[in-house]
């Protein structure tokens, strides 16, 4: 009962941390991943769900257990934001409980228990609290997208936790294996990080169960290899990703050892967070350190404790499992391999802050005896005092990147989500003095540029915007958007020798476009190139057939070209595709009237007249053309 009784006490604790986040709305990867994810909206069709592709949100590529959990979401509540907080936040509440479990566990087994076995319970609901409340992992919770870190922690403390079950299992050793792998298998398909999961718990085996860890590889070789077998799909959904759509890997700016350095740099503040949580920034930017000698300091101390930890392993102790679990399960993010839109991130400590915690722990059972259970359980009331407080900069988008510039005021993506938030609210002048700002941080912002464009054409201020746009399009060549929305602006300022070589831009990166030689058309046709305009008009409306519109504007660069009977041609498909399009029903007529075909003409301005009965113009075309019909000797009708 004192068992359970402590879980309860854990999962209502965590819970009153949380409590203010179920309305805190969707911030920053949050938007790609969910409310611009198209996969996510139907449930029935599961290819889309579990293979999202490399297109998709940052937080889902090659995620497809993640992905999932979304899909349920929406299909729960659509884009209301409680389910998504609720689903987070149950699933650190089971994280905070396998810790419980683990630790509790471990200190009961063979090596520990002489030594801390009577204090078993208290230490571990002490660690588990601590944890599970400690402000550094206020981001892996509120931020709804970074439960790639959470459901991924969870399936880790379960495969370890179903691991040291078997061992010790009266009799389903069995079954507490099949768990093991099984959460191994769906870890795996959350985040790239349960990568090293077969490895630690090969650690844990060799340091707490057996003599050794080549022992444990004697005993239970059948386990570990199936274990290794979950690293199959892990391989497979990363390559569906390509490389996480382009966040991963070299030749994204960012050498290997650049990135190094930023990481000793990382990990150390990492450390001292977890002491000393504070500040905490949802988002440190993309920045790295060119220079080691800036960083010497904590290279030095990373090595030392990574030296330490050799030393510890070699020796079968404790100390060197916990190291192992800091820098193995923080390895795949901060080592050599560059993640380039996020070069430091507090989510990344979700786990690793598990072995900091055990070390304070067990310093402090060291030191206290048995009084350590009420200095855990006060240290944790204060940590879940702060989590709450933290989570006070969730309420809002426009808080936590207020308090993200406020922090990191070098930070241009802080800027950036605080113009979007005001262009949102139709705080124009002010989004733009973000955006500038962001500009003047990172002058190569490419998305920055685009929405800056965008409110100077709203402010009017469109000669402003158009260097804006030939920005976006010198940084992204590959992208026709920048060149489509220069051009249209080109237009507006009368500049169509320029907008016309900006259409011909979009053409040569998307030739197949209808509505794109249809916008070239129109501007060649404005300038007076016909024979051009109509060539692309022709092609507008072979690749895009059934627009009116399209046929209508042939027929005037046409007729314009004296091609008269072509015109004809032109105006009568357009009139079939819409018959209430009066400007393509009088300039038939007229051309009609042209090749002295009264007889149709009159039929056609008719029809023009029943849409505009009281028309003026339509009346005086129609009597000149029974006039023409009757001078002709035809009929008048």
């Amino acid at each position: 009962m004192r068992i359970w009784g402590g879980a309860l006490v854990l999962a209502l604790a965590v819970l009153a941390a949380y409590a203010r986040t179920f309305t805190a709305p969707f911030i920053f990867d949050d938007i790609p991943a969910i409310t611009q994810n198209t996969t996510i909206r139907h449930l029935t069709d599961w290819r889309a769900v579990l293979l999202p592709g490399s297109m998709q949100g940052a937080g889902t590529a090659g995620r497809p257990v993640i992905n999932l959990s979304f899909a349920l979401n929406y299909a729960v509540s659509g884009e209301r934001v409680w389910s998504y907080h609720l689903f987070n936040l149950l699933v650190h509440v089971g994280t905070a409980l396998a810790c419980f479990g683990i630790v509790r566990r471990t200190l009961l087994s063979p090596r520990l228990k002489e030594r801390c076995g009577a204090d078993s319970l208290a230490v571990a609901l002490g660690v588990a609290a601590m944890w599970g409340l400690h402000p550094l992992l206020t981001e892996s919770v509120s931020s709804v997208v970074q439960r790639t870190e959470s459901v991924m922690g969870l399936f880790y403390l379960l495969t370890l936790y179903a691991f040291i079950r078997s061992v010790y299992a009266s009799g389903n050793a069995v079954g507490w294996r099949a768990v093991s792998w099984g959460a191994c298998a769906l870890g795996m398909l959350s985040k790239e990080v349960m990568v090293s999961a077969p490895l630690l718990v090969l650690l844990y085996d060799g340091t707490f169960v057996t003599d050794s860890v080549a022992a444990a590889w004697r005993q239970r070789r059948n386990f570990y290899l199936g274990l290794a077998l979950t690293w199959i799909p892990l391989v497979l959904v990363m390559a569906a990703s390509r490389g996480r759509g382009g966040t991963v890997g070299f030749g994204h700016g960012v050498t290997w050892w650049e990135y190094a350095l930023t990481q000793c740099h990382a990990v150390a503040l990492y450390v001292r967070l977890s002491l000393w949580p504070h500040p905490l920034v949802l988002d440190y930017g993309m920045a790295v350190v060119k220079s080691a000698a800036s960083v010497w300091p904590q290279a030095l101390l990373l090595l030392a404790l990574g030296l330490g930890t050799l030393v510890a392993l070699g020796r079968r102790s404790p100390w060197g499992f916990l190291g192992a679990w800091f820098f193995v399960i923080l390895a795949p993010s901060s080592s050599v391999v560059p993640l380039v839109t996020q070069t430091i991130a507090e989510h990344r400590m979700y786990l690793p802050l598990a072995a900091v915690i055990v070390i304070v722990a067990v310093a402090i059972h060291a030191v206290a005896g048995r009084g350590a259970g009420w200095i855990l359980a006060g240290l944790a009331a204060l940590a879940g005092v702060g989590t709450y407080l933290r989570n006070e900069d969730y309420r809002s988008a426009e808080t936590i990147w207020r308090d993200t510039m406020a922090k990191q005021p070098g930070n241009e993506r802080a800027y950036y989500g605080l113009a979007m938030i005001c262009d949102e609210q139709g705080r124009i002048a002010e989004a733009i003095g973000h955006y500038e700002t962001a500009l003047r941080l990172k002058p190569d912002y490419a998305n920055a540029h685009s929405n800056l464009a965008h409110d100077l054409v709203e402010a009017g201020r469109m000669q402003e915007a158009v260097s804006h746009y030939e920005d976006v399009a010198r940084l992204e060549p590959t992208l026709a958007d920048p060149h489509i929305h220069l051009g249209a602006l080109l237009v507006r300022l009368g500049r169509y020798d320029e907008a016309i070589r900006e259409y011909e831009a979009v053409l040569r990166l998307l030739p197949s476009s209808g509505e794109d030689q249809f916008n070239l058309a129109q501007v060649e046709f404005r300038v007076g190139r016909l024979t051009e305009a109509i060539s692309h008009y022709e092609s507008a409306v072979r690749l895009k057939p059934g627009v009116a519109e399209m046929h209508f504007r042939l027929g005037n660069a046409r007729l314009k070209a004296e091609q008269y009977e072509a015109a004809v041609g032109d105006y009568r498909e357009a009139v079939r595709l819409d018959p209430n399009l009066y400007e393509a029903q009088m300039n038939l007529a007229g051309v009609l009237v042209l090749l002295n075909r009264p007889s149709e003409a009159v039929g056609v301005y008719e029809q023009a007249l029943r849409l505009r009965p009281g028309d003026a113009l339509t009346k005086e075309n129609l009597e000149r053309a029974r006039a023409q019909l009757r001078a002709s000797g035809s009929p008048a009708r």
